[in-house]
């Protein structure tokens, strides 16, 4: 199935791409078919939960927030290969967490984003979700990924 009507049966859809934050590429190539997303926060069209999981954020906002990152960076790949049917595979993720010195559970949030990817391309990818003291702006979520395309 298309990947633009299983973002419509799950009440989704892309936003813009994201501005940069910084000095770096939103999105590099390399290799013959592979494609890196730089990191991307939960903000969408401006909004975003703001703190630390495990103080201002729960668990399930923190599982929002993750999957509205994934969300981002799939509109940063769109915007660089035009159409997200594309994509043979989501490769590898790496979720980073803001959170209390007590919070342990980066896993279960960093799954808001893994769930999305596995719903819109039948896979998961490889993950890492890594706590952080905190993040740009305050977020409680940021995500990477790393993707294959079709040949």
């Amino acid at each position: 199935m298309d990947v633009y009507e299983k973002l419509k049966e799950l009440g989704l859809k892309l936003p813009p791409a994201p501005a940069k934050g910084g000095v770096y590429s939103p999105c590099k190539r390399f290799g013959e078919n592979l494609i890196y997303i730089s990191g991307c926060g939960p903000a969408i069209n401006g909004k975003s939960a703001l703190g630390k999981l495990g103080a201002e954020i729960s668990l399930e906002e923190g599982q929002r927030c993750a999957r509205d990152c994934m969300l981002n960076v799939l509109a940063v790949l769109e915007a660089e290969v035009g159409d997200l049917n594309r994509v043979a595979q989501p490769v590898k993720i790496l979720t980073f967490v803001a959170g209390t010195d007590s919070f342990y559970s980066q896993p279960q949030v960093a799954n808001g984003g893994s769930e999305l990817l596995q719903a819109l391309f039948g896979d998961v990818p490889s993950r890492s979700a890594i706590g952080v003291n905190a993040l740009p702006g305050n977020i409680p979520v940021e995500t990477e990924a790393l993707f294959e395309l079709k040949k």
